[in-house]
């Protein structure tokens, strides 16, 4: 059908127009006329902020708020999760070779389906990534406070708050000063994890399957029935936030038509099929009872009841790491969002300014900051979680439906180097999965979130109704 897309035009209410033409797409970098995103990031990089993203918090703090709602099928919770993520990824990994942008999923839909859909998502999707930063900071509150405990300095929970806060201001502070000092501190975190959970889930799960040690009493696989199963899923889809987060660093990565959809694909398969073995691990080794007493850090006892006292500190030690490693791929990729919405004209242009120092966006880490600290003072785990679930759903579900749109155009500068094998059944499979969770969440979740679309629909009317963006490169 040729290019149905208009030319860049309109302007928001300061009579700013989005930035657009002078991008340059290099092997070596992404420049443009205010700075140069270095393409520092190979497979392993973009790996390891997929995998650094997602087994973070999902797997320490979960374990024992999901078996307390679905039992031990929260394990086909965490599969269920897997599969949506997938669905997605594979989608966001044609449209990331066809723009290869640091946008991510925002700039995919403002150029497939128009200004108002991409403002609503990228809007969207910095609050979210602030709501889930905040989940991750106080996923790290809590197992700081069990550090101590394990070392016999007993503090109470009244310091998981502090402590996230803390160490919030921290993260932000590192990723100002460069992506390459976070992405080096990402890539060893995740080594030391993996090495931590691959150890301890062979053990744990030779011993939940009774060849060696006593073996566990079978508990009923599905107590509460399927619902839960799926509610379940909608919770603790937070955890496969990471894989879409490569996307938004695609400007940076080295060979992006090879490496992007590998990372992704990647990252989610080797991350749910650690989840869902956790699960079946922690519930052998507890019931669902007492898991839920046990709350955010059940995975220290269960890390205690297979190796002792080694076990707890491994997992203390591992769940600091994790929500740490968590955390700071957020701060990174929330700063990368507001960074593409304000070069677009939909925030003021302040916002994406470039630090001549480090070369990073450094107005929209303060900008990303700000938020997730108010946030985290909130402490509440599974709303945050589940907010940030919704916003990304919204988001993955419309990535969907602009591959099925900009397919059905196929404009002049559509150019993919990756195809989705098995289209349209893929996207449309990924869509209506994304928006079907969302109906599984519980209504203060489903709330926050539908004002968050709204507040973000109505700031597109006042400030940036005139701005042209479909099509525009």
């Amino acid at each position: 059908m040729g290019d149905a897309s208009p030319p860049t035009g309109g302007t928001n209410v300061e009579g700013e127009t989005p930035r657009i033409e002078p991008t340059v797409e290099t092997e070596e970098a992404t420049i443009t006329d205010e700075a140069e995103l270095e393409r520092t990031l190979g497979l392993s990089g973009g790996l390891a902020i997929g995998i650094g993203t997602m087994i973070g918090a999902g797997i320490f703090v979960f374990p024992g708020l999901a078996a307390g709602n679905a039992g031990p099928a929260a394990a086909a919770s965490f599969a269920i999760g897997a599969v949506v993520a997938l669905l997605v990824a594979l989608p966001t990994s044609e449209l990331a070779t066809a723009m290869p942008k640091s946008g991510g999923g925002y700039y995919f839909i403002s150029r497939g389906l128009g200004t108002l859909a991409g403002t609503v998502v990228g809007l969207s999707l910095w609050f979210g990534l602030v709501f889930a930063t905040a989940f991750y900071l106080v996923g790290f509150g809590y197992y700081a406070v069990d550090t101590l405990a394990e070392l016999g300095i007993t503090v109470g929970e009244g310091l998981v708050i502090p402590t996230a806060l803390l160490f919030g201001a921290g993260f932000t502070v590192l990723n100002v000063t460069g992506t390459e000092n976070a992405a080096k501190l990402q890539n060893g975190v995740v080594a030391l994890l993996l090495s931590i959970l691959v150890a301890f889930l062979a053990y744990g799960g030779l011993d939940a399957a009774g060849l060696i040690g006593d073996p566990a009493a079978p508990e009923q696989f599905a107590p509460f029935g399927a619902v839960p199963v799926f509610s379940t899923a909608a919770l603790v889809f937070t955890s496969y936030l990471g894989f879409a987060q490569v996307a938004t660093v695609a400007g940076e990565m080295k060979s992006p038509g090879r490496n992007l959809p590998l990372a992704m694909v990647g990252s989610v398969v080797i991350v749910g099929v650690l989840y869902v073995v956790t699960v079946f691990v922690a519930t052998s080794a507890f019931g669902s009872d007492r898991l839920t007493e046990l709350g955010e850090t059940a995975m220290v006892e269960v890390g205690r009841h297979y190796l002792g006292t080694a076990g707890a500190v491994a997992i203390v030690f591992g769940g600091l790491l994790a929500t740490m490693s968590s955390a700071n791929a957020s701060v990174l990729s929330t700063s990368r969002a507001i960074y593409a919405v304000s070069r677009d004209a939909l925030l003021p242009a302040g916002a994406s300014r470039i630090n001549l120092r480090y070369g990073t966006p450094h107005v929209a880490l303060g900008l990303a900051g700000g938020p997730i600290l108010v946030l985290t003072a909130t402490g509440r785990v599974e709303l945050l979680a589940e907010v940030a679930s919704f916003l990304h759903l919204i988001m993955y579900g419309l990535i969907c439906v602009a591959l099925l749109a900009l397919r059905r155009d196929e404009p002049d500068w559509y150019d993919p180097e990756f195809r989705v094998p098995g289209y349209p059944a893929v996207p449309v499979l990924g869509a209506i999965c994304s928006f079907a969770l969302i109906g599984f969440m519980q209504r203060a979740s489903q709330l926050v979130g539908v004002g968050i679309m709204l507040l973000t629909a109505g700031w597109y009317f006042y400030y940036a109704g005139d701005v042209e963006l479909r099509g525009n490169l």
